[in-house]
């Protein structure tokens, strides 16, 4: 992620997410590979490359994402990480009912591998134009957006939103069996709720940020998830449960598309900032679950996600850095 933006900046937007693809590609195929023999090499050779892939694609679809956004004039970001949280759920639908169907997974890797690259390379020749360099303006470093405070603020709040998110997709389902002693069913199915709220603030989001402005908006968003876990852990009765997985589903759907919109803020530095602020905020979804892992064997896995509220109330104080140029 870190390099993506000074690759972005050399060679274009549809290059890089093109080259990113086709990582991804051949890594899902390395592992299809290992599966099928049963040898250690490929599988880690394949996972690298397709985490380079992803990694990588995901910087470069933001922005993008960024620059349809700017073009338009109006919030559609949210949107894009819609598309991205549907396909998430319809990826993992097909996965485990071809398991269902006795379909090993080394057999199916490679065509969604396939699948989704042929849908990369109709998508991105849709792409806008990049924007032109001006070869007689002194243009800075694309690593030194790594020194931006207004980068850097935006990379924490993205942090810590991603947190919110990332505590769910990894602990929710679980934290509802072990607290509540549910049917393992009953636990799927709060994840599932919680992925249904978070689409639908993704796609009624957009509004809310052109009436309201990012900043007022992101702190009512924060405002939910907070609450919302709150009544998860001490909600005992399924009716504020469940409120609280809708609550804490839709506060966790606007932080990270957001933070993308404000770090494109200006198209010429776009992709630099973007790759940091991208950076960053994974950095949650690498050092989250281990967090709550180690607070989980203390005080319980239900109760441990109160980490994520403890977490928001410091964070909305760099909400701010994210408001639109020219707004106080």
């Amino acid at each position: 992620m870190p390099s993506t933006g000074p690759a972005i900046e050399r060679f274009g937007t549809v290059p890089v997410i093109r080259a990113a693809g086709a990582s991804a590609l051949v890594g899902l195929t390395l592992v299809s590979v290992a599966l099928a023999t049963g040898t250690v090499a490929p599988a880690v050779v394949g996972l690298f490359a397709y985490g380079v892939g992803t990694g990588v694609w995901d910087v470069a679809m933001n922005v993008e994402g960024a620059a349809v956004e700017q073009g338009l004039g109006r919030t559609v970001m949210p949107r894009f990480h819609a598309g991205f949280s549907l396909g998430t759920v319809v990826g993992s639908g097909v996965g485990a009912a071809l398991v269902g169907l006795g379909v090993p997974a080394a057999a199916h890797l490679v065509p969604a591998a396939v699948v989704g690259f042929a849908g990369l390379l109709v998508g991105t020749r849709a792409f806008v134009p990049d924007v032109p360099v001006d070869h007689a303006e002194p243009r800075p470093s694309a690593w030194g957006a790594w020194t931006e405070p207004r980068t850097l603020l935006i990379g924490l709040m993205v942090l810590a939103l991603a947190l919110t998110e990332g505590t769910a997709n990894d602990w929710l389902a679980l934290a509802l069996v072990d607290g509540y002693d549910v049917e393992h069913w009953v636990g799927v199915a709060g994840f599932a709720v919680f992925v249904t709220a978070m689409t639908a603030g993704r796609l009624w989001g957009p509004a809310l940020l052109d009436r309201h402005g990012r900043t007022r908006v992101l702190w009512a968003t924060m405002a939910a998830a907070a609450g919302g876990v709150v009544l998860i852990v001490v909600g005992d009765h399924v009716v504020p449960v469940v409120l609280g997985i809708v609550l804490w589903g839709l506060g966790a759907s606007l932080g990270f598309p957001v933070g993308m919109s404000a770090a494109a803020d200006d198209p010429r530095r776009a992709a630099a900032r973007v790759s940091v602020v991208s950076t960053i905020g994974y950095a949650a979804f690498l050092a989250g679950p281990p967090l709550l892992g180690f607070v989980a064997e203390r005080v319980g896995t239900l109760e441990a996600l109160l980490v994520v509220a403890v977490v928001l109330l410091p964070s909305a104080a760099v909400v701010p850095s994210a408001r639109e140029p020219g707004t106080r």
